[in-house]
C-alpha cells in the first residue's frame, strides 16, 4: 500500500519543536553508543593487527637448504655450511621469528609453488671450498667463487611475509660472516697463509637475494589477491542486505523510500523460516552476478592478470554465498542488529585477521585464533591460489573450499534452526491479530476510494477519517504497537 499524499496537511498540526526533539535521550545515546562501539572494535583490530608485526613475528615459514659437502684441511673434515645452518637454527633471533625447516632443493620448490615457504635459504656446493680457497686454508687447484649464501624469495606468498624473511636472515646471516671470518683469519695468520684479496677477510660471505617466484604481470604487485577476495566478500555482504531489504519490502515488512516517494506493501502471512528460504534463493541468484561483474571489470576491462577466470569467478561466487547466507543468518536470528553483527564477523575482523597484507605469523595470538574461522582467510588462500600457483590443491584452493563449505553449512544450520524456534515458539514477525487489523483499515481505506471513484475529499488534517488524523486506522500513530 502506498501512503497518501495530502498537500502538506501534516505539515501544520502541532509538534515538537526541533530544539525539543533534540531533548529525546534516544536521538543521542542510541548513535553515540552503537557508533562508540564499532569504532573502538574497528580501531582494536585495524590498528592492533598491524601495529607491530615484527614484535609479534614468530614461526614465519622458511626453508632451509645446505648442499655444501664440506672439504678437508690438514687430515680433518670441515663443514662450514653445516656450521652456518646449525648456527641459523639455534639463534634465538632467528628461532623465535622463523621456522627453519631442513629439506632438499626438491623439496624447498615444492614449498615454495604451493604456497608454503616466503623464502629458502640455499647454502651452495663447494661452500666450504670456496672459504677455505680465499684464505689459503686449501692446495686445491680449483680456481674457488666467492662464498654465498642465497636468499630465494617467494613474492607471490605476499610481499610483507617476504620482507619479514628477509630482514631476520640477512642479520643472522652477517652475523655468522663475521664469526667465520674471525675464525678463518686466525687459522690462517698461524699457519702463515695469504689471504685472497678478491674477499673481506672480516666478512667474507656474500648474501644474494634472489626472487625465483616473481609476481605475474598486473597483479598489483601481489595484492590482487587481496582485493579480489576482499570485494567477493563484500559481494556476498552488500548482496544480503539488498536481498533482506527488498525481500522485506515486497513482503510488506519493510517500507520503500525513493526521494520523497514512500510506499509499503500490504503485509502477507509467512514463517520467519520461509522467509529466509526465500531471502537465501535469491541470494543464491544474485551473488554470483555480483562477483561475475567484479571478475568482468577487474579481468576484462581493467586486464588484471588472471590465467583460471572461470575457476576463479565458480570460488568467489561460491564463497560470497556463504557470506550472504551468513549474513541473511544473523537478520533473521537478531534483527537490524544482525547487519552490525554481520559487519565485525565478516568485514572488519576477516580484514584483520586475513592474512592478506601482514602474514599470520605476524599477527597478535588473538587473531591468528580467530584466522582459523573468518571467512577472508580462507577465501584468499583459495584466490592466491588460483591466480598465482595455477589453482593448485595444495597451495590453498583445497583448504579454501573445505572451511567456506563448513562456514555455509554452518550458517545454513544456524539460520534453520533460530527461525524454526521462533515460529516454534509462536514470535511472528507481526502478530497475527496485527496483521489482520491492518489487512482490515487496508480493505477499508481501498472501499472508501473505490466508492468516492478514486477521489479523496479534503476533510482537514483533523477530521476523525482524514488517513493523517491519529484516530485513521491507516495513521502511523496507532495505538496498537507492532
Amino acid at each position: 500500500m502506498t501512503s497518501p499524499q495530502h498537500g502538506g496537511a501534516g505539515a501544520g498540526r502541532p509538534g515538537l519543536r526541533p530544539t525539543q526533539r533534540l531533548r529525546i535521550r534516544t536521538i543521542w545515546v542510541m548513535p553515540l553508543v552503537i557508533s562508540g562501539v564499532l569504532v573502538f572494535l574497528m580501531s582494536l583490530f585495524y590498528v592492533g593487527s598491524v601495529v607491530n608485526p615484527v614484535g609479534h613475528l614468530s614461526g614465519l615459514p622458511v626453508a632451509l637448504v645446505d648442499q655444501d659437502q664440506g672439504a678437508t684441511v690438514l687430515g680433518r673434515h670441515v663443514d662450514i655450511g653445516a656450521e652456518v645452518a646449525a648456527g641459523l637454527q639455534d639463534s634465538h633471533a632467528v628461532s623465535t621469528r622463523l621456522s627453519l625447516d631442513v629439506v632438499t632443493l626438491r623439496g624447498a620448490d615444492k614449498r615454495m609453488n604451493t604456497n608454503g615457504a616466503y623464502a629458502t635459504i640455499f647454502i651452495p656446493p663447494g661452500f666450504t671450498n670456496s672459504l677455505l680457497l680465499a684464505y689459503g686454508l686449501t692446495s686445491s687447484s680449483e680456481t674457488g667463487s666467492k662464498p654465498t649464501v642465497q636468499i630465494l624469495t617467494n613474492p607471490r606468498a605476499g610481499s610483507i611475509g617476504v620482507s619479514l624473511a628477509t630482514g631476520v636472515a640477512q642479520p643472522a646471516l652477517y652475523k655468522a660472516s663475521f664469526n667465520i671470518g674471525s675464525e678463518l683469519t686466525t687459522q690462517a695468520d698461524a699457519l702463515g697463509r695469504t689471504i685472497s684479496p678478491s674477499i673481506n677477510a672480516a666478512n667474507p660471505l656474500g648474501v644474494a637475494t634472489t626472487a625465483i617466484n616473481p609476481v605475474p604481470p598486473n597483479s598489483a604487485l601481489g595484492l590482487s589477491a587481496f582485493y579480489i577476495s576482499l570485494l567477493a566478500i563484500m559481494c556476498g555482504f552488500l548482496g544480503a542486505i539488498l536481498v533482506n531489504t527488498t525481500v522485506d519490502a515486497a513482503l510488506g515488512y519493510g517500507v520503500t523510500e525513493i526521494g520523497p516517494k514512500w510506499s509499503q506493501r500490504m503485509p502477507v502471512s509467512i514463517s520467519r523460516r520461509h522467509t529466509l528460504l526465500s531471502k537465501w534463493v535469491v541470494a543464491l541468484v544474485l551473488v554470483p552476478v555480483l562477483t561475475g561483474i567484479l571478475l568482468l571489470v577487474s579481468v576484462g576491462l581493467l586486464g588484471m592478470n588472471a590465467p583460471y577466470v572461470w575457476e576463479l569467478w565458480l570460488f568467489t561466487s561460491f564463497a560470497g554465498i556463504a557470506i550472504a547466507a551468513g549474513t541473511l543468518a544473523l537478520f533473521a536470528a537478531l534483527g537490524s542488529l544482525g547487519q552490525l553483527i554481520a559487519m565485525l564477523l565478516f568485514i572488519y575482523l576477516a580484514l584483520a585477521s586475513s592474512g592478506g597484507t601482514i602474514p599470520l605469523q605476524a599477527l597478535p595470538g588473538p587473531f591468528r585464533f580467530v584466522a582459523n574461522f573468518e571467512p577472508l582467510r580462507q577465501v584468499l588462500d583459495g584466490v592466491r591460489s588460483i591466480l598465482y600457483f595455477g589453482a593448485s590443491g595444495p597451495a590453498g584452493l583445497t583448504r579454501g573450499l573445505v572451511l567456506t563449505t563448513i562456514a555455509l553449512v554452518f550458517w545454513l544450520l544456524v539460520g534453520l534452526a533460530v527461525t524454526s524456534w521462533y515460529d516454534g515458539r509462536g514470535k511472528d514477525r507481526m502478530r497475527p491479530e496485527i496483521l489482520a487489523y491492518v489487512q482490515e483499515s487496508a480493505a477499508s481505506y481501498r472501499a472508501r476510494g473505490e466508492g468516492e471513484k478514486g477521489s479523496v475529499p479534503d476533510r482537514g488534517a483533523d477530521s476523525p477519517d482524514s488517513p493523517d488524523s491519529p484516530d485513521s486506522p491507516d495513521s502511523g500513530e496507532s495505538n496498537i504497537r507492532v
